[in-house]
């Protein structure tokens, strides 16, 4: 007997439809994406269809799933989740929430109004809910790397301890990392501008937008607008990986309990495995930039530009704007998690009595607004980083040491020459993140990982 979708969506509507709060709380968009994980999860002979053994296997798994982890929050074994059992396993999972916010979420999956929760109604709640336990819930907001919008700033993807020794960790970062390149490679031509107008803007402030696209084009055609992101693309690879071990070891190192790594914790941990990186790759951030100004003919290639640099201008032009660039890592990171961990508070003091899972939308949205808070904040350090990385390779341009650049910017070009190029910058935003999650999205149906 074959099971068709149209069959086990009546199945599901059947037994959701007695429970208006169920059904409310699971939604029905949410039923059709859950439904479509069912199907790809049970079909062992991938005939993109269940017959009835497959569903039931299905069914006896997830219940299981489900069990073992309603027995895990259950920390006093009494058959029931309580308030405090709800707040403690949020901790332990590293998401610090107040005891209103924990008291919303138990209401949600709270049917009798006890304010505890008994294994009936956490299976009824879970059983058809596109996130099986509360550990797939926090993994929703866990804050990581996967918006990419072309920086290497952010704290680094955090994963648990299943993850680390299932082997499941690398393919996440694989998945993350081709949806870098695919998001960079999209919007590699508003990222030339930003670094063009970094640069070159001082001589001039008349230069624009669509001046500036004008005269690359000019000067090179249309595939000079992605001159410097196969150095963009291929610096994600080695510096996420590094970035990782480090944050793993930062980790064991400041965190007060094992097992455990508070927000501001974190932040130290994040910052400090970003610098790390950072001064691993440095060399590849320089030759992105050379490459993104150079002009026809300059450089053959990304081992040419090495070549040349090295012969003309020594070893130290490799770290040239090093010092911006890692303190521009604090501001950055430390905004981007405080405003994103802001708007997810907000978001879980209104809605999480209705249901624990934000939505696309909402993620993306969080991302974004905090990301965007993050560069705000350390644009001016970027800016002055990328003119560093920059002297020497254009014409007229002075060798100054970044106290007297920032000094001599402000004078020329008053405050607001420290955002040079911000436009094109925020211009990529949107067009990157939403790259960067539906290419993670398929990465991760395609290597098999679940949600």
């Amino acid at each position: 007997m074959h099971l068709s979708m149209l069959w086990i969506l009546d199945y599901i509507l059947n037994l959701v439809s007695s429970d208006t709060k169920m059904l409310q709380d699971t939604g029905f968009a949410n039923i059709l994406c859950f439904l479509q994980k069912i199907v790809s999860s049970g079909d062992e002979n991938k005939d993109e269809g269940l017959d009835f053994n497959e569903f039931s296997k299905y069914l006896k798994d997830h219940e299981k799933k489900l069990l073992l982890t309603f027995k895990s929050l259950d920390k006093n074994q009494d058959g029931r989740i309580d308030l405090t059992e709800i707040q403690q396993s949020l901790s332990d999972l590293g998401l610090e929430i107040t005891k209103d916010t924990a008291e919303k979420i138990l209401q949600s999956i709270d049917v009798d109004g006890t304010m505890t929760v008994d294994w009936n109604e956490w299976k009824e709640h879970f059983l058809f809910n596109p996130a099986t336990n509360l550990q797939e819930i926090i993994r929703y907001w866990k804050h990581d790397s996967v918006l990419d919008i072309g920086d290497s700033l952010a704290i680094p993807d955090e994963f648990t301890e299943e993850e680390k020794t299932s082997g499941l960790w690398w393919k996440q970062l694989s998945a993350g990392g081709m949806a870098g390149a695919v998001s960079r490679t999209g919007t590699a031509p508003l990222d030339r501008m930003k670094v063009f107008m970094q640069v070159h803007a001082s001589k001039s402030n008349k230069i624009s937008l669509v001046g500036g696209f004008k005269q690359m084009l000019k000067e090179g055609g249309v595939m000079s607008l992605w001159r410097g992101n196969g150095v963009n693309v291929l610096k994600i690879a080695p510096e996420t990986a590094i970035k990782f071990m480090a944050y793993e070891q930062y980790k064991k190192l400041l965190s007060s309990e094992p097992g455990k790594i508070k927000t501001h914790e974190r932040f130290m941990a994040g910052s400090l495995a970003g610098a790390t990186a950072q001064t691993a790759i440095y060399p590849m951030e320089v030759m992105k930039t050379r490459l993104t100004l150079r002009k026809t003919g300059q450089y053959s290639g990304m081992f040419d530009c090495a070549k040349k640099i090295l012969k003309k201008e020594g070893v130290k032009a490799f770290y040239k704007g090093y010092i911006p660039n890692i303190l521009g890592i604090i501001p950055y990171a430390g905004i981007d998690l405080a405003v994103y961990e802001s708007l997810k508070n907000v978001w879980l003091s209104h809605y999480a009595k209705d249901t624990a899972n934000p939505g696309v939308l909402v993620l993306l949205g969080c991302g974004t607004i905090s990301s965007t808070c993050g560069q705000l904040a350390s644009y001016p350090l970027a800016l002055i980083r990328t003119r560093m990385q920059a002297q020497a390779s254009v014409e007229g341009s002075e060798q100054l040491p970044m106290s007297q650049m920032v000094k001599k910017i402000v004078e020329k070009e008053g405050f607001f020459g420290l955002y040079r190029g911000i436009l094109p910058n925020f211009m990529k935003v949107i067009p990157a993140v939403s790259i960067s999650y539906v290419v993670y999205e398929y990465m991760r149906s395609g290597l098999g990982i679940q949600k």
